[in-house]
């Protein structure tokens, strides 16, 4: 079959990378290609009825390929026959772009782990406080809304929150070893109890729903056998949680219980209660999640439980819910948990993209007008216009250069010291940085408002 031809369409700046990067990709992706250099400087700042207006599609084009940040509906651009479609925002993205599909298969997003997410001392906190909350974990991703009683006292108003939370859609667990909270939670629509072993046994017999089954002694299960035979003499449905525990307080053996149940309840429903390792561990929470879900996919542990209670856990729920995801794709296809989930890579990006000095050095020979382009790349930042092309490490001493060469107003300086910012961050941290653009944080990123809004009245064709 002959192959594809796309049209590139690009602006005066970026078509010397635009040329480099097709001549190096093309033959790999298997495409036949040719540029259009339209008469703007940035193409971004095109629309797409101003595309149309200066485009010219030759006969046998398959594909038309327009900047990701053009603005504009696609249907304004004629192809002539060829689909239109927006690209990447930047264009070192274009191998992933053509490679995109590979990357996330079209079945990825099913898991079999349910999140419990955990509202702690539910009974110091305000009714709309609860329910704030309870919508806010649902959103993320959780499954079941558990209501962390305080030990040593009643709540009162439990079956009240219970029948608040329920009314508005949403499943309810309690946490509870006080058995009066526990039974007006269960009259009041809870369908899960947490937690039951040798101390309030018998009272379980009673409640009429799921319940939690712990050992009474974590260290060598004890109890655990008498509590789960009796459970299902009376026919109450239970899942088992060893109970995992802190790293330096018995991590590596609770982990090992968690096995030896797998081994003596092949076919029993488990839980594992992930915050005793998030929440007490020294380290962004993601990881920790993944890792222990990678554990329960592979054991069979088909729910975990979660707070959100220290600062480094506060997104725990989305956590778990992109990392359920992650793991029952690795474990039911067999292949390993990469590049599948980039919502997951919080603090560095998947790879670093690099314009070089070569490409910097044209562009830089290129630019006719006064605007200021910021890279960051190597380690150092970037800043080019007509007049200058300065590199360094320190802002504030690029600004002092950049000061000797233009008076820059003290909105662009603003501007330029927000961007010189997240540059230098992007260098501290190991990730891209595009200007106008926000840096990638995985799922916690928060789109901008692009600057080049702005300068559209400068720069309209």
């Amino acid at each position: 079959m002959p192959r594809p031809h796309l049209l590139f369409v690009t602006g005066k700046l970026a078509e010397p990378a635009l040329q480099r990067t097709l001549a190096e990709m093309a033959p790999q992706v298997d495409f036949d290609y040719s540029v259009a250099v339209l008469p703007i400087t940035v193409a971004a700042l095109a629309t797409t009825p101003w595309i149309d207006r200066h485009l010219q599609v030759a006969t046998g084009v398959d594909r038309i390929i327009l900047p990701g940040l053009c603005a504009g509906d696609l249907t304004a651009v004629n192809g002539g026959g060829a689909t239109v479609q927006r690209g990447p925002n930047d264009l070192r993205d274009l191998p992933e772009f053509f490679d995109a599909g590979k990357k996330q298969p079209g079945d990825y997003g099913a898991f079999d782990i349910e999140i419990l997410a955990e509202i702690n001392h539910a009974p110091r906190l305000a009714w709309p406080d609860i329910l704030a909350l309870a919508r806010k974990y649902r959103k993320d991703g959780a499954d079941i809304i558990d209501l962390g009683c305080d030990p040593g006292s009643t709540w009162a108003s439990v079956g009240d929150v219970v029948a608040m939370l329920r009314d508005h859609g949403l499943r309810v667990s309690i946490d509870s070893f006080n058995t009066e909270e526990v039974e007006c939670a269960v009259r009041a629509g809870a369908e899960l109890v947490l937690s039951v072993n040798g101390t309030n046994l018998a009272a379980a017999r009673s409640w009429g729903c799921e319940v939690v089954a712990l050992p009474d002694d974590l260290a060598t299960l004890g109890g655990l056998d008498l509590t789960v035979d009796q459970l299902a003499a009376w026919n109450v449905p239970f899942r088992i949680d060893p109970v995992i525990e802190p790293i330096g307080l018995g991590f590596a053996a609770s982990l090992g219980r968690y096995l030896e149940v797998r081994r003596r309840y092949p076919d029993a429903a488990m839980m594992m209660g992930v915050g005793n390792l998030t929440e007490l561990t020294d380290v962004d929470s993601a990881g920790i999640n993944v890792m222990l879900l990678g554990f329960c996919q592979e054991v069979g542990i088909r729910s975990v439980l979660t707070t959100e209670v220290i600062n480094w856990c506060r997104s725990c729920v989305r956590e778990l819910d992109l990392g359920r995801r992650l793991v029952y794709h690795a474990c039911n296809r067999r292949v390993l948990p990469k590049h599948l989930e980039p919502d997951l890579l919080l603090l560095r990006d998947p790879r670093l993209r690099v314009h070089g000095p070569q490409t910097l050095a044209d562009l830089a020979s290129r630019i006719t007008d006064r605007n200021y382009r910021l890279f960051a790349e190597r380690g150092v930042l970037h800043v080019l216009n007509r007049d200058v092309f300065l590199t360094g490490t320190d802002p504030f001493a690029l600004f002092d250069q950049m000061q000797q060469h233009d008076a820059i107003d003290p909105a662009h300086a603003f501007y330029l010291g927000y961007e010189m910012a997240k540059a230098m961050t992007a260098l501290t941290l190991g990730k891209n940085y595009t200007q106008d653009e926000a840096l990638h944080w995985g799922f916690l990123t928060v789109p901008e408002q692009s600057h080049r809004d702005k300068m559209k009245g400068e720069n309209e064709p």
